[in-house]
């Protein structure tokens, strides 16, 4: 009999690490490794980090030493860095971090299983030179699609795969295997980014665009809602470029109705959309498709002009504000979160005072304010004009009171609103609670219900929302009325 081998997952950063944990669930468990929830009781514990932000970083630092401290008393034999983190520095973060037992970059994911199998035996997986990701690609997108096969995209694993390795779920199972039962799960629609914002390292180590083909895409939503998944998340770097590589940049507007349409999904977000790449034809789509939310997560940074140049990004306040206006004059109840970058190297006070001007105008349902810090290897990491730490600090606090405090009124403007809401739980400490159309998991604030009778997680009722608590709001679900998906199964 085969040795019991057990491994845990341990995911840090965005929905798209999300994706890919559950691609290196579903290999190694192909390959015969046991899942367990809990590090400690895994014989190696493979975490994957973030490599975004600094803040990002040391908590991706932290989880590999706390995850090393279970070596002394528990289980946990060895641990194993993955990720962008992993990623971006390969052989450097090995040397600085010895408590890592291996560093395994994107192009180890397919054999992940023999990577680990040697860490666990005592041998070693020489960790790689981190090289810019971009040039494994053709510099025409047109020509990335036959190219891709071999390049390593974590989280584009194929539907159709050969018997034997695909997780037993079905037919159409991908590689990929849950690692949760929430009802909500992303699904990648592109990885890599063709933008050159001054600030951003991301596309050097994932790569230049390139968006996964309809079918797949279809095929992993259809198996995820055989798992009882209600909600999908479609995630990338840039979401607005999908299918430029594929000969249709209008792809997503015929995806997503098809999308709509698979048996058991009650809600298709969107997320990752970039305001210069935003087309009349997809806000029409987004806006009115049964079952699309209407949702739109824009990549606004700043709106003063002259900080929006420095970062290579285009727009200012007055489009931004016509461009929500748009929006909402075809789904009054859209949702908008953002996020911003203030203290960017050469922001004034006076372009301070514009993303405030665009801030108070804006209505935003959720907005997140990071203080700017070099990247390395990033352009703006170059630039003169830097501001003093506590200076970014200040405009940091600043820019944050004011916006806790817009979100919160935004709130305050939907009481008396009927909203579509996602149960997620029905039993935790806060009580029922779930998600509207306008809120995407863990970033956007929640929908509390006032009683649990009747509900269940992963149901979609309609709720009245009667108060607000800062930018989570509170509702009472309709009374007389079935749960929508029992409408709609009707």
């Amino acid at each position: 009999m085969p040795e019991r081998r057990t491994v845990a997952l341990v995911t840090l950063g965005c929905a798209r690490n999300e994706v890919d944990s559950e691609e290196l669930a579903g290999r190694l468990e192909a390959d015969g490794w046991e899942l367990v929830e809990n590090a400690e009781n895994a014989d190696v514990a493979v975490v994957n980090t973030c490599g975004f932000v600094e803040a990002a970083k040391k908590d991706s630092v932290d989880a590999l030493l706390e995850a090393n401290d279970l070596k002394d008393h528990g289980r946990t034999q060895a641990v194993v860095a993955v990720g962008c983190m992993a990623e971006r520095y390969g052989k450097e973060l090995a040397e600085a971090l010895p408590e890592a037992d291996g560093v395994l970059g994107f192009d180890d994911y397919a054999d992940i299983s023999d990577r680990l199998q040697t860490i666990l035996s005592g041998g070693v997986h020489a960790s790689h030179t981190p090289r810019d990701r971009r040039k494994l690609l053709p510099i025409s997108p047109a020509a990335r699609q036959s190219a891709g096969a071999e390049v390593a995209l974590p989280g584009h694993a194929p539907v159709d795969l050969p018997e034997g390795l695909a997780p037993a779920s079905g037919p159409r199972a991908p590689l990929r295997r849950r690692l949760g039962g929430s009802p909500v799960a992303s699904v990648k629609l592109a990885s890599g980014c063709d933008r050159r914002c001054s600030f951003c390292a991301i596309p050097s180590f994932r790569g230049s665009f390139i968006s996964r083909r309809p079918s797949d895409v279809l095929g992993e939503t259809r198996w995820l809602a055989e798992q009882g998944v209600k909600e999908v998340m479609l995630v990338s770097e840039n979401n607005t470029s999908y299918g430029k590589d594929l000969g249709d940049i209008r792809l997503l507007e015929t995806l997503l109705p098809e999308l709509a349409e698979v048996d058991g999904i009650e809600r298709v977000r969107v997320s990752y959309l970039q305001p210069a790449e935003m087309r009349p034809g997809l806000i029409d789509v987004l806006t009115s498709t049964p079952k699309v939310a209407p949702y739109f997560d824009l990549s606004f940074q700043h709106s003063a002009p002259a900080v929006l140049r420095a970062m290579r990004r285009f727009g200012d306040t007055d489009r931004f504000l016509e461009l929500l206006d748009t929006i909402r004059a075809k789904a009054p109840q859209a949702g908008v979160r953002s996020n911003f970058i203030v203290g960017f190297p050469g922001e004034t006070e006076d372009d301070l005072a514009e993303l405030e001007r665009f801030l108070n105008g804006a209505r935003l349902d959720a907005i997140g304010v990071f203080g700017y810090s070099d990247e390395e290897g990033t352009e703006a990491a170059t630039y003169d004009g830097k501001l003093d730490e506590d200076v970014v600090a200040e405009r940091l606090a600043r820019v944050s009171r004011l916006a806790e405090e817009l979100v919160s009124q935004r709130a305050e403007e939907r009481v008396g609103e009927t909203v579509q809401v996602l149960v997620e739980s029905v039993d935790g400490e806060e009580g029922p609670y779930g998600r509207a159309a306008h809120q995407a998991p863990e970033t956007d604030g929640q929908v509390l219900l006032t009683t649990a009778e009747g509900l269940r997680a992963g149901q979609v009722v309609e709720a009245k929302v009667v108060g607000t608590q800062g930018v989570d709001l509170v509702a009472e679900p309709l009374q007389g009325t079935l749960p929508c998906s029992e409408e709609a199964a009707r």
